[in-house]
C-alpha cells in the first residue's frame, strides 16, 4: 500500500467553500432536493440494461434535449447556484472536472465515439463558458475529493484565489450494465451498514463547489488521498485508517476532535464491514455518522461533491437525513438520528475502484445556523 497525500504539508492559504450548487435524484436544485429529503426522499427509478436486466437508479428527473443539451442545461443551472460573480476574471480561474462515466451516454445515444477524456471537460467548460485551464479529474468513485484536493493546493500555494469544482455522473447504460454483471446492486434499495444490505443503488448528479481563499463559513482544514494498489476492487481498512489520520493530521486535529463522519457507506454487504472496521479502529468512541446514498445514489465520480454539497445544505437548513432500516448489530455502528449537538469538524471519507481512498475534513467557522 503506497500514502500519497494529495495537499501540501506546508499550508499557507487558507481554503473555504464559498459557493454550492446541486442537481440530484432528489430535485434539480439545492431548494427541491431539501424539501424532498424532509418528505422522506424519492423512489428511485427502474432503468432496464441490455439483456433484459433491471435495476433501481436515483436518477436525475427527467427533462427535455438529447444527452448533450440535458447536459449543458444542468451544469449551467447547478453553477448559477453557486453566485459566481459573471466576470472575465473569475471564469478564467481553474475549472476542475471530475467524473467516472465522462460522455458515456453520448456515445450510446450517439453510436459514435466523442473523444479523450479532456473532450468531455471541454464541452462542460464551454457549456458555462469558461475560459481558464480545464482539468478532468477521474479516479473512479474519488475523483470529486481528488478534484477537491488539487483545486484546494493551488489555492494553498496562493496560485489562484478561486477555483471552481464539478461533479458529473450524468445517465448512461454501461455503467449500470458493468455494475450489474459484476452482481454489485441490489435489486431493491441501498442500506447502509444495514442487516439486510444487499448492494449498491447507482445514482446520477451534477454538483458545483466554489473553493476561495475569502473566509467563508465552512473551510476545508485537511484532505489525502491513499492507494491500496492490493485491493483495486475493494475497500481496504489499513488504507482507510491511514487516509483518515493524514486528512486530521493536516488539519491539525486528532480523532477526538471530530463531531460528525460521512462514510462511504454505499450499502455493501462487504465493503460496509471493513469500513466500521477500520473506523472503530481509529476511534476508540465513533463519533456520530451520517449516510447519505439512501436519499441521491452512489453517483461514484460524482459523489464526493453531491454528498458535501448535500451534506453542508442540510446542516445549514436543519434539515436531517434519518435512517428508516435497521442496522447490522455485528458492526456495532450508529446513524445519526438528527444533526449532532455539536458539531465544528467533520471527516467526510470515499472509497473508489482501483484502491483509491480519499479523505477530507471540513471545518465550521461560524456563520447563520452555526451549531456547538
Amino acid at each position: 500500500m503506497s500514502e500519497v497525500p494529495s495537499v501540501g504539508a506546508m499550508m499557507t492559504t487558507p481554503v473555504y467553500m464559498a459557493g454550492c450548487g446541486l442537481a440530484c435524484a432528489l430535485g434539480r436544485d439545492l431548494p427541491q432536493s431539501l424539501a424532498a429529503l424532509r418528505r422522506g426522499g424519492v423512489p428511485a427509478t427502474p432503468i432496464t440494461v441490455p439483456g433484459g436486466f433491471t435495476f433501481p437508479v436515483h436518477a436525475l428527473p427527467p427533462a427535455e434535449g438529447d444527452w448533450r443539451q440535458q447536459l449543458r442545461r444542468t451544469v449551467r443551472d447547478v453553477v448559477s447556484q453557486c453566485g459566481l460573480p459573471d466576470d472575465m476574471a473569475t471564469r478564467e480561474m481553474p475549472l476542475f472536472v471530475a467524473s467516472s462515466s465522462l460522455d458515456v451516454g453520448f456515445e450510446e445515444e450517439a453510436g459514435c465515439f466523442a473523444g479523450d477524456v479532456q473532450i468531455f471537460g471541454d464541452l462542460v467548460a464551454e457549456a458555462i463558458r469558461w475560459r481558464g485551464p480545464v482539468f478532468t479529474v477521474s479516479t473512479a468513485c474519488t475523483s470529486a475529493v481528488n478534484a477537491v484536493l488539487a483545486a484546494a493546493d493551488l489555492i494553498r500555494s496562493g496560485a489562484v484565489p478561486l477555483a471552481l469544482v464539478l461533479g458529473i455522473e450524468f445517465s448512461n447504460r454501461l455503467t449500470l450494465a458493468g455494475f450489474g454483471g459484476m452482481q454489485l446492486l441490489s435489486p431493491d434499495r441501498a442500506l447502509p451498514f444495514g442487516a439486510d444490505r444487499n448492494g449498491l443503488v447507482l445514482g446520477e448528479a451534477v454538483a458545483a463547489m466554489v473553493l476561495s481563499s475569502a473566509p467563508a463559513r465552512w473551510r476545508l482544514a485537511g484532505g489525502a488521498n491513499v492507494v491500496a494498489g492490493d485491493t483495486p476492487t475493494g475497500a481496504d481498512a489499513g488504507a482507510i485508517v491511514s487516509v483518515s489520520r493524514a486528512a486530521m493530521q493536516q488539519a491539525g486535529l486528532r480523532a477526538e476532535d471530530i463531531d460528525l463522519i460521512k462514510p462511504q457507506a454505499a450499502g455493501s454487504p462487504g465493503n460496509d464491514a471493513i469500513e466500521a472496521i477500520a473506523l472503530k479502529t481509529l476511534f476508540a468512541s465513533l463519533p456520530p455518522m451520517v449516510a447519505l446514498k439512501p436519499l441521491i445514489g452512489h453517483t461514484l465520480g460524482a459523489a464526493g461533491a453531491a454528498e458535501l454539497v448535500l451534506l453542508i445544505a442540510c446542516i445549514e437548513a436543519g434539515a436531517w437525513p434519518v435512517a428508516d432500516h435497521a442496522l447490522d448489530p455485528s458492526l456495532d455502528v450508529v446513524l445519526a438520528a438528527q444533526v449532532p449537538a455539536r458539531l465544528r469538524h467533520i471527516l467526510f471519507n470515499a472509497i473508489g475502484f482501483g484502491g483509491g481512498h480519499a479523505a477530507l475534513v471540513l471545518e465550521d467557522c461560524g456563520g447563520p445556523g452555526r451549531i456547538d
